[in-house]
């Protein structure tokens, strides 16, 4: 049983964010949506809290006002198994006024950061071979996008 379930502070976006992540991730559903009733704070009919799962992970969305943005201080990393799932991933996160930022990292159109990151990074810039491995961080170092074939070639050239 989960017992830890992160809240994300939005404004007025978190239905709209929760719809858009569960439709990215397999196996990822909405739970539950609270909303704000008459004499409130916020505007009647507008998503209180919305529960979500994704891939099994639960996770709740609190349109709490415009107080706290989000900043990189927390990010969800994403473990793909390939470029091809690196490129899908980063593709849709960015999309609609997302930001790309460094070293696999970036924004969503609502300001939640990510790390969009292959399974195989951690062979190479945490491989066997200290200059491989330095050679495959500086390279990734200078990518936005991580792109593990120019990594790979980074850690195995001499």
């Amino acid at each position: 049983m989960q017992t830890i379930t992160p809240c994300l502070w939005f404004d007025t976006e978190g239905e709209e964010a929760a719809t858009f992540y569960v439709s990215l991730f397999e196996n990822s559903r909405i739970l539950d949506i609270s909303r704000y009733g008459p004499g409130m704070h916020r505007p009647e009919g507008l998503a209180l809290t919305v529960e979500f799962e994704l891939n099994g992970q639960k996770f709740t969305a609190l349109n709490g006002g415009p107080e706290f943005p989000f900043t990189e201080a927390v990010s969800f990393q994403v473990s793909c198994a390939d470029q091809t799932e690196v490129d899908e991933y980063w593709n849709r996160l960015t999309a609609d006024g997302g930001q790309e930022s460094r070293c696999g990292w970036l924004k969503d159109r609502w300001g939640v950061s990510w790390q969009i990151v292959p399974e195989a990074l951690a062979s190479y810039i945490g491989g066997p071979d200290p200059a491989g491995a330095q050679r495959a961080t500086q390279a990734m170092m200078q990518m936005r996008k991580l792109d593990i074939d120019v990594i790979r070639q980074a850690y195995e050239s001499e």
